[in-house]
């Protein structure tokens, strides 16, 4: 077994392991021996906090693992948002990953492109002139602004 992992989850944290919402009753490790699409309950972004376009981004992809049977319509709406992405940002370090995060969700590697959009936040609040005591979290994104 190659690609076995070992997640450690605390008393009544969650892990979603493709579309299963699962949920632990005291401090556990799994051990996933087998390619498995999973997102850590921390890493879960809410609708109300998708409120820039890589958090949106990440919005989408999120929903491609946490619910399998709407992975099509989520895989449709990233392959329309992705281009309409790349065209909005100046900085080549964004548009390079942009570009990388296309890559991997084609092979199916969308942890792994998760992973890379977290990587760009900070990217993405210089580019949007915010700066940390005013995080996303706290502004509403205006379509078209980026």
């Amino acid at each position: 077994m190659k690609n076995t992992l070992k997640i450690s989850l605390k008393p009544n944290e969650k892990i979603y392991l493709n579309g299963a919402v699962v949920r632990v009753d005291r401090k556990v490790t799994l051990e996933l021996l087998n390619d498995v699409q999973f997102l850590l309950e921390s890493h879960v972004l809410q609708i109300d906090e998708a409120s820039t376009p890589l958090r949106q981004l990440y919005f989408i992809l999120q929903v491609m693992l946490m619910n399998p049977t709407g992975a099509n319509d989520a895989y449709e709406m990233f392959r329309r948002s992705l281009p309409l992405m790349i065209a909005s940002f100046d900085d080549p370090e964004i548009t390079g990953t942009l570009k990388h995060i296309d890559q991997m969700v084609g092979e199916g590697h969308v942890y792994e492109a998760l992973k890379a959009i977290r990587g760009l936040y900070p990217l993405e609040r210089r580019a949007l002139g915010e700066n940390d005591d005013n995080p996303p979290e706290k502004q509403q994104f205006r379509a078209g602004a980026a």
